[in-house]
């Protein structure tokens, strides 16, 4: 189905009539996809971390970031549903420079987020296999990118959306289960620990990426409405469902993300051991700490609840570059729509383009996450002031969505030009 059928219901006659307004478990897709995407490096690394360092006192840059970031991700929704068409779409009305720019930072996410998180969701994986099974962290990369390569290829989105919505639930049990479990626990600080303070310059960069992935980089809020468009086609959704669906995921993400940082507080917060900064080591770190902490029993479980993050993270990153790679693919070379080619070719890049930083690169892939996280946060007041000025040509925003709007570019290009300054020197 084309966008002008989209647009215009009766040019075709094979248009299916939206399902009825109402809960149903067929509504919740997008917005799931979204979360799953989020909860990886954001969730089980940055929060977790900044929970260990300094304890519940980035709490409030969480809530910021996820209150301000809301209304620029919810704008991926509403565009779809106003105009039948994606942001991307929306982005090359605009002008072409931004169409290319959002390109070209997508082709180079897809490959380094999609390398960073299918390798941290290898090292789980080899962390949970029994010692028997002796297989190098290259091999199990490459049974994952395998595995989510096939599964992209084979089921397209109506198996990524069925599945998704099972991981999603699978998550959220046992991350509660296991924030639950360790705050039963009596915490045991070390005696000569002194709370660190991260109100201060030298802590920005890691507030900064802290906040670039929290919930997930702004232009993730076009590949969420590439999603948004094929599940318009495949079930349906009226605008009402589609928002019902977007507002549930986004809230779950922004919960959880609290849960992961309660999860750093209770385990390792004040222990008096140094925390590893590198996403994999980390990783480690955080399981054996638990172990240590709640008892052995506990392995798997905190195992099961990592893995289910980098892996659902793993098989939606290369989901949505590779959708969203395929439609500026299709708005620069002038087609009417893109087709399932276009997506599996643009999908194999992102993986194939992963395992090659992985092997490359593995060194270096803890530094270059980092960059993609701060690159996200620096570059989100341009895209959260295309999606705003966007929606806003097309409908008229209620008076709290529009402060709300304002507030977020306040915010975001505030921080964003304050990290450049110090990096820049010009302040400290």
């Amino acid at each position: 189905m084309t966008t002008q059928q989209l647009n215009n219901p009766s040019a075709t006659e094979d248009t299916v009539v939206p399902q009825q307004e109402g809960f149903s478990w067929r509504v919740f897709g997008p917005g799931i996809l979204m979360a799953t995407a989020a909860i990886g490096g954001s969730h089980l690394i940055s929060s977790t971390q900044a929970g260990a360092l300094y304890g519940w006192q980035l709490a409030i840059m969480i809530i910021l970031a996820n209150v301000f970031k809301y209304p620029f991700f919810r704008f991926g929704t509403d565009y779809v549903y106003d105009t039948g068409e994606s942001l991307i779409a929306g982005y090359a009305k605009r002008s072409k420079a931004y169409l290319w720019i959002y390109f070209i930072l997508s082709i180079l996410s897809a490959v380094i987020s999609t390398g960073a998180v299918s390798l941290i969701a290898a090292v789980i994986l080899g962390f949970m296999l029994p010692t028997s099974l002796e297989l190098s962290t290259m091999s199990l990369s490459m049974i994952i990118v395998a595995v989510s390569w096939f599964f992209l290829i084979a089921g397209h989105y109506k198996l990524l959306d069925g599945v998704t919505k099972w991981i999603m639930i699978a998550l959220t049990t046992a991350t509660v289960a296991a924030v639950v479990i360790a705050a039963g626990k009596p915490t045991v600080m070390a005696t000569d620990f002194v709370a660190a303070s991260p109100w201060n310059l030298a802590t920005l960069g890691f507030i900064v990426a802290l906040m670039g992935w929290m919930p997930a980089p702004l232009e993730f809020a076009a590949i969420t409405s590439m999603w948004t468009s094929a599940k318009r086609k495949t079930d349906n959704t009226t605008h009402r469902q589609g928002l019902l669906d977007f507002n549930v995921g986004y809230a779950v993400s922004a919960i959880l993300a609290l849960f992961f940082l309660a999860l750093g507080v209770f385990v390792q917060y004040g222990s008096g051991q140094e925390i590893e900064i590198a996403g994999a080591a980390y990783i480690n770190q955080l399981i054996n700490m638990y172990t240590s902490t709640i008892g052995e029993w506990s392995r798997l479980l905190v195992a099961f609840v990592a893995f289910m993050c980098m892996f659902g993270t793993t098989i939606t990153c290369a989901d949505g570059y590779g959708r969203a790679n395929a439609e500026c693919w299709r708005l620069i070379k002038g087609q009417s729509d893109i087709n399932k080619k276009q997506i599996a070719f643009w999908t194999t890049y992102a993986i194939g383009g992963g395992l090659v930083i992985i092997t490359f690169f593995t060194g270096q892939l803890g530094s270059m996450l980092k960059f993609a996280m701060i690159s996200a946060f620096v570059s989100a007041p341009i895209f959260g002031w295309l999606n705003y000025t966007l929606v806003k040509n097309h409908k008229k925003l209620s008076m709290g969505m529009n402060a709300l709007s304002i507030a977020g570019l306040i915010f975001l290009t505030g921080f964003a030009l304050l990290f450049l300054a110090n990096l820049a020197g010009l302040i400290g």
